[in-house]
C-alpha cells in the first residue's frame, strides 16, 4: 500500500489526487511485479480548509487505523490557522520606521477563517475559549 499525502490549496484537490495516481502508477505496478503482491495507491488529499473529494472517504477506508474524516479536515484547518498566526503577526524592520507590527493577530485570523466560511469558533482557532 502506497499512501502519499498532501495539504494544497482548496481548488487543486482533484487536480493533486489525479497527480498522485499517475505519479506513482509505474512504481505500483513494478511493485507488483518484483514482489509479486498487490499494491495500489491511496492519496490522502485534504484542502488547506478542509476540502476533500468525493473518492476521499474510499481511499481512507483502506487505511487500517483510526479514520475519523472530520478530525482530518479540523487537523488541516488548524494546520492553515497556525500558519495564518505566523504569517500575520511577523514583524518587519523598514528603514524610516524601525520594527513594525502588522495588526492584531485575533482580528486577522477570525476575518480570515469567517471569509473561507468555516465560522470557526475562537476556542478551534486559538485554543481557547472566547
Amino acid at each position: 500500500m502506497l499512501i502519499d499525502i498532501a495539504n494544497p490549496g482548496d481548488r487543486n484537490v482533484i487536480k493533486k489526487e489525479a497527480e498522485k495516481i499517475l505519479k506513482y502508477k509505474d512504481l505500483t505496478t513494478e511493485i507488483q511485479g518484483v514482489w509479486n503482491v498487490k499494491a495500489k495507491t491511496l492519496p490522502v488529499i485534504i484542502g488547506a480548509n478542509g476540502t476533500i473529494s468525493k473518492s476521499f472517504r474510499k481511499y481512507v477506508s483502506n487505511i487500517p487505523g483510526n479514520r475519523d474524516v472530520g478530525k482530518l479536515q479540523k487537523t488541516a484547518i488548524l494546520g492553515t490557522a497556525n500558519i495564518l498566526r505566523k504569517v500575520l503577526t511577523y514583524k518587519h524592520k523598514t528603514a524610516d520606521e524601525g520594527t513594525r507590527d502588522r495588526g492584531t493577530i485575533n482580528d486577522r485570523i477570525t476575518a480570515t477563517t469567517y471569509s473561507y466560511g468555516h465560522g470557526l469558533t475562537r476556542e478551534c482557532v486559538y485554543g481557547y475559549p472566547a
